[in-house]
Order: C-alpha cells, then sequence, then structure tokens
C-alpha cells in the first residue's frame, strides 16, 4: 500500500437502538481507503463502537492505534496476499476493530487485482445470503411487537431480540405468540450473572423455542457458559467470548456454545473470520455473520463473508434502510424477501461516495500530507 487515508464518519440511525448496556442514536465508523503502487483503491471499516461496553475498543481508541500503530507496517510494505500483509502487525495485541478495517481494504485490493468479487476471493460460493434483523429493547412490549411486525412484513423470516434483567421472558413471551412460526432468537451480550435465578430465566426461554440464546454470561466465561448449556435444549449463540480461533476451540472443548456468531470486526478481520468459518464447519458447529451496525463498506464485506458454505443460518447483513437513511456506498445494500445479493463484480461490488464521505468526515488522517 503506499497511501493510507482514514475518515471519521457519523450517521444517525432510523430508530434508535438499545442494549443490556446503553442506548444510541447515531453511529461513528472509521472508512479506511488504501492505495496501491498501481492506483488501485481498496476501502474497509472499522466498526468500532463509541463507548467500551461492547468490548474495550472504542472509536477513539481505534483513530489513535491505526496512525501510531497500524499505518506504519502497512504503507510501502510488499504484500501479495492479504495474510501476508496482515503478519506486519502481529506484534499489535488486541484492538481487532482497528485491524479489521486495515483488512477488510487488503481483501478488497486483492479482490480487485486477481479480477475477483470479495466473496469469490474468500471461496464463497453463494448467490444470495439469508438475512435476519436485530431489535433492540423498546419502551414496552407492543412497541416492540410492532417492530417486529414491520420487518416481518418487509421479508425477514429471521429476528433477534435484544433481552436483559428484567426484558426477557414477557418481550419473548409476547414475540413468539404473535408470530409461532418465526426464526427467533435472543441476545443479552453478557448482561447476566451466572446464578440459579439466570438459568431459571433461561429454563424458560428454552420453552419458547428459539434458534439460540446468545451470550448470556460474560465473556470469558466459559465454564458458565457449558454448565447453562447442559440444562438447555436451546443451543447457545457464543458472540462476544470467540475472539480468536483458541476461544474458538475452547467452546468445542467445553461444549459452551453449539452456534457461533462470527463478527469480522471482532475476530480482527476477514482472514480470521473465514479461519473461524473452516473450523467451526469441520466440527459440525453452524455459523452466521453478526453486525456492528456497519455503515455499507463494512455490510458489503459481511455479505461476502456470509456467502461461505458454512454460514447456513441468516446473517446480521440486513437491508441499509433498516439502519440508515442514506449509506456511504452506491447502491446501499437491499434486501428483498429477507435475502441480500452476493455481488459479482471485482471487489466489495458497490462505489463508495467518496466525496460525500471527505465532505462529511469529522476527522481525517492520509499519509500523503502526514509525511
Amino acid at each position: 500500500m503506499q497511501r493510507l487515508r482514514l475518515f471519521r464518519v457519523g450517521l444517525p440511525l432510523v430508530h434508535g437502538f438499545e442494549t443490556s448496556s446503553h442506548r444510541k442514536s447515531a453511529i461513528d465508523h472509521v472508512l479506511v481507503e488504501a492505495t496501491d503502487a498501481d492506483g488501485a483503491v481498496g476501502w474497509g471499516e472499522i466498526a468500532t463502537p463509541a463507548d467500551p461496553y461492547f468490548c474495550s475498543e472504542t472509536t477513539d481508541t481505534a483513530w489513535a492505534v491505526a496512525i501510531r500503530h497500524l499505518i506504519p507496517t502497512v504503507v510501502g510494505a510488499d504484500w501479495e496476499t492479504p495474510e501476508e500483509l496482515e503478519r506486519g502487525w502481529s506484534r499489535v495485541r488486541g484492538h481487532e476493530f482497528a485491524k479489521a478495517g486495515f483488512s477488510a481494504a487488503a481483501w478488497d485490493l486483492y479482490a480487485r487485482a486477481t479480477g475477483r468479487s470479495l466473496a469469490a476471493a474468500l471461496g464463497g460460493s453463494r448467490t444470495t445470503v439469508a438475512a435476519g434483523v436485530s431489535l433492540g429493547i423498546e419502551a414496552d412490549v407492543d412497541s416492540l411487537l410492532a417492530q417486529v411486525q414491520r420487518h416481518v412484513a418487509a421479508g425477514y423470516a429471521r429476528v433477534k431480540l435484544k433481552i436483559a434483567p428484567g426484558w426477557d421472558v414477557a418481550p419473548v413471551r409476547a414475540v413468539r405468540a404473535a408470530h409461532p412460526g418465526l426464526d427467533l432468537h435472543v441476545d443479552a451480550n453478557g448482561a447476566y450473572p451466572d446464578t440459579a435465578a439466570s438459568a431459571d430465566v433461561f429454563r424458560e426461554l428454552d420453552r419458547h423455542g428459539l434458534t439460540m440464546i446468545e451470550q448470556p454470561y460474560a465473556p470469558r466465561d466459559f465454564l458458565a457458559h457449558a454448565r447453562l448449556q447442559a440444562k438447555l435444549q436451546t443451543p447457545l449463540c457464543l458472540d462476544e467470548s470467540v475472539v480468536e480461533i483458541a476461544d474458538l476451540q475452547t467452546m468445542l472443548a467445553l461444549d459452551a456454545g453449539r452456534v457461533l456468531n462470527i463478527k469480522v470486526s471482532r475476530m480482527g478481520g476477514l482472514t480470521t473470520a473465514r479461519r473461524a468459518h473452516d473450523v467451526a464447519r469441520d466440527a459440525g458447529i453452524p455459523v452466521w455473520c453478526g453486525g456492528m451496525h456497519e455503515f455499507g463498506v463494512g455490510r458489503a464485506a459481511n455479505v461476502a463473508l456470509s456467502s461461505l458454505p458454512g454460514f447456513t443460518l441468516p446473517s446480521d447483513v440486513s437491508g441499509s434502510d433498516k439502519y440508515y437513511a442514506r449509506d456511504v456506498i452506491v447502491p446501499p445494500v437491499t434486501a428483498r424477501a429477507g435475502r441480500v445479493d452476493v455481488p459479482t463484480t471485482p471487489g466489495l461490488g458497490h462505489a463508495v461516495d467518496t466525496d460525500w464521505i471527505a465532505g462529511n468526515a469529522s476527522q481525517r488522517f492520509d499519509t500523503a500530507a502526514a509525511v
């Protein structure tokens, strides 16, 4: 890579989103533009949360680490595959979200250089992928039911509900009663303590035909998840717990989960995410692609990843319009009848609205200007 530009961009959400830890009405992400010696351009997205509630990274920390520690390892580096480029930052511990933005830009460049779509470069084979939606905690059950109905009517066959202590059994019971055949699962984002009372909540949820219960306990507590899984028929899905391949191997060895949420950002990029897919598929574990409210750049990368054969469950790759009135790519990601087309043109398969991004960025960094 000969030149790197970073743009910190904010987009308002069309509908506020609340999890067990906080509520948000707008999203700030960092977009990575990488230019190679031939003038080709690749894009990635650092889809960090603004605050350290999902993980320890934030948009501010990612911005600092990207400039100080990642850019020096890639500018002027010789590489033929993204894996080779990523070895340059291997001594940087953690900061997976920051790394993921650079990884995606490298994969976009690599796919373009080889004349393939990003999906094909990753080894994907699907022409469309099943999309689901994730719905936050609402003010009351009636408001939640209205949101569920809106998205079911739009063709989404899978709905994920955020839950938290005090907002769990009642909303799930109401949604299941209104939609008996809906592919429904819940996500706690690790909000529950490992107590008998929590186990009772999950045993009650176990009665409602859920596809999975995602991340009930704290990320590092594999043993608590294993104990809970042994008590339930519903598969547990791990998300925040699995950052590295070694975490996935721990999950498998302990039977701490029977479904894996693969998030590109959480796992440090497309290379590790693809490897996690391979390990899980070999172990017979179904996977799906989770989301971090990505703008179009990150969303397009998630669509490409979701085209791999092991992604047998609907992924968080819903249409851009579910979250944003306008996006940073043209055309935006679009879902029809709950499915999203996988682009077949080289790279991400979408044009990036560079002029809009440059004109609306709250922060910018350009290695050309920094020299």
